[in-house]
């Protein structure tokens, strides 16, 4: 096994062409086997191999700067810069992280989780080394479905003109790109990989000194391939118009034609696109066929392919069936995806409503300011999409949506913690900011019922700008469905309140049953809606106890409780002893939900034992 001797990149570095070909494959069957039982990223990682392998072989990561886009294909990496040991604990709770780390390895350059600002991020570093005289090369490895997002194009227009020597990996496995097609773009790729061409290019710039553009000769041979070059490889265009040198496309499972234009591009040193052809899931016949199924997946049998879960109903796919029935009521209700159908519930509703059904790709920004000109036009948008990536298209919810106060519906999936892709995932900010907006209604489903029911309440009760938020997941052991109400009181009590949102109220619940064999009595009160947070409500639920903890699985500054409180205070009802159970200032790192919950101190255990602490009975 030549896996089991790589300890680092130097490793690799020292391996035969032969050897690494095989290297290559074991780590396929790495990756199947590790995968398989604790789930992750598969199919991007199988494609990315050969390209992983080269570029370990051509630069140093340790001082070299490689920057992922998203870094769903970073498990590669990771195994040979000395951290296979840890792929047990892959996106576990205390464990290796599926995403690139710092924090980590000296080899992960940039904290990734979020698309598109590869490019930007790498120029960054590329402008520091030259300005603090370093030497070192800078990567940005981008895939082609991250090209949909502005901010890549933002990237790539100053980074061409800033002429600061980058190379920009493209990894295109076919999702956005067209292909080149023809014997000669064919015939033209194999030519532009060779060494040969390499230094015969090398060659015919030194013939015209440090100014070649200077000749006439020279331009217009560079004219006339130009045009050649533009008739065959359209998608070279787009990348030199911008200031790159394009090299490619080249095929990203050929590992010594990889190497070997890596090392032309960073000869080159200047702004460079290498744009590479791979296959999703390349080796392992399941995820071939179905690289989206394998692309984030459950553990898994490697030996068929069968995913081992349940097929019970989720938060998600409870939203795209009450969706796809109101659209039987209404045909103003269209349905939009950043990329997420499957994810967000949608699958069903696309197939059913296709005219309807709109998937933006990575371009959340552009999502929400598209569903702002459908409502402005009469429809009814709904924007299903995570917390976690909301986030990029907040500028277009107050200025887009907001202002005009326009009847826009975001479905905002996976919301608060959501477990082993960490903290670049966890939704635990939209609670905070989408309350924040002026005119914004923040719905907040405790179960499949209430999600119904709010859902449609948003659809057809509400006019302005309305999000229903909901966790990954499925519900858990509260099942009234109190649709309708602002708050609720699920529970009388004369010690303590214990206030929650969501699904936190089954926490808040069981910590009140814990508590009540301590004898101390807790009052439950559970908020539907909480933004906006109107006077009258509050002084009509609050201020029977002399003690108020607010549970939530959102950041401290902003929260809801740090907003009733406030209220609360203005009418002369502030609490004597007011406790906030949320995150506080940290971000939450990967692990299963009950573990960050008990970590963070929101599970039912702890809340009973705050509550004991504080009235001195701990």
């Amino acid at each position: 096994m030549i896996l089991e001797k790589i300890h680092s990149p130097a490793d690799v570095k020292l391996l035969s062409g032969e050897e690494c070909r095989q290297l290559c494959g074991e780590l396929r069957t790495f990756l199947v086997e590790q995968v398989s039982k604790t789930g992750g990223h598969l199919a991007s990682n199988l494609g990315a191999v050969e390209l992983t392998v080269a570029i370990h072989r051509v630069f140093d990561t340790e001082s070299d700067r490689l920057v992922f886009d998203v870094g769903h294909q970073c498990y590669v990496h990771k195994a040979l810069t000395g951290r296979q040991e840890l792929f047990s604990t892959l996106r576990q709770f205390g464990g290796l992280s599926g995403f690139p780390k710092p924090y980590e390895s000296e080899h992960d350059a940039f904290i990734a989780g979020h698309a598109s600002n590869s490019v930007s991020v790498a120029l960054g570093m590329a402008r520091a080394r030259t300005l603090m005289e370093k030497q070192y090369s800078v990567l940005a490895l981008i895939g082609d479905g991250a090209l949909s997002g502005g901010l890549a194009y933002e990237g790539l227009n100053n980074a061409g003109a800033s002429r600061e020597p980058l190379i920009v990996i493209l990894n295109d496995n076919g999702m956005s790109i067209n292909p080149n097609v023809g014997a000669m773009s064919k015939h033209l790729t194999r030519l532009r990989s060779k060494p040969a061409y390499y230094h015969f290019k090398k060659w015919y710039h030194s013939l015209f000194g440090q100014h070649p553009m200077s000749s006439g000769l020279y331009r217009f041979n560079h004219r006339l391939k130009t045009l050649l070059k533009r008739a065959v490889l359209p998608n070279s265009t787009l990348f030199e118009d911008m200031g790159f040198t394009y090299l490619g496309p080249i095929d990203g499972h050929d590992l010594e034609r990889m190497c070997n234009v890596l090392e032309w591009a960073r000869e080159l040193n200047g702004p460079v696109v290498v744009h590479v052809k791979t296959v999703k899931g390349k080796g392992y016949s399941f995820a071939e066929e179905n690289p989206g199924k394998y692309h984030g997946v459950s553990p898994f049998d490697p030996t068929t392919g069968l995913v081992k879960v349940t097929g019970a109903e989720t938060f998600s796919s409870v939203f795209g069936k009450t969706l796809s029935d109101a659209a039987l009521q209404d045909s103003r209700i269209c349905a939009i995806t950043a990329a997420m159908a499957d994810g967000t519930g949608l699958t069903s509703f696309a197939k059913k409503f296709p005219r309807r059904f709109f998937d933006v790709a990575i371009a959340e920004g552009h999502g929400v300011a598209m569903a702002a000109g459908m409502a402005k036009q009469g429809l009814i948008p709904v924007f299903a999409i995570y917390s976690t990536f909301l986030q990029r298209g907040y500028d277009m919810l107050i200025h887009d949506i907001a202002l005009q106060e326009l009847h826009v519906v975001l479905a905002v999936d996976r919301a608060g913690l959501v477990g082993s892709d960490g903290e670049t995932h966890h939704g635990c900010f939209d609670a905070l900011f989408l309350s924040e907006i002026p005119g914004f209604t923040v719905l907040c489903p405790s179960n499949f019922a209430e999600l119904r029911g709010m859902l449609r309440t948003a659809l057809f009760d509400c006019t302005g700008p309305v999000a229903v938020r909901y966790p990954r997941g499925g519900e858990g052991a509260f099942r009234a469905n109190t649709t309708g109400a602002a708050a609720v009181r699920l529970r009388q009590g004369s010690d303590v309140t214990l206030l929650a949102y969501g699904v936190m109220i089954n926490n808040v619940l069981a910590a009140a049953e814990l508590l009540a064999k301590q004898g101390v009595n807790a009052e439950v009160l559970k908020l539907n809606r909480i933004a906006p947070l109107d006077r009258e409500t509050i002084d009509e639920f609050f201020g029977h106890t002399d003690c108020l903890l607010v549970a939530e699985d959102s950041f401290g500054p902003g929260c809801v409780g740090q907003r009733v409180a406030a209220i609360l205070a203005e009418l002369g009802k502030a609490p004597k002893k007011l406790i906030l159970k949320n995150l506080g200032k940290k971000f939450a790192p990967e692990g299963t939900v009950a573990q960050l919950e008990h970590r963070i101190g929101l599970d039912a255990e702890s809340i009973a034992r705050t509550v004991l602490e504080e009235r001195g009975c701990g």
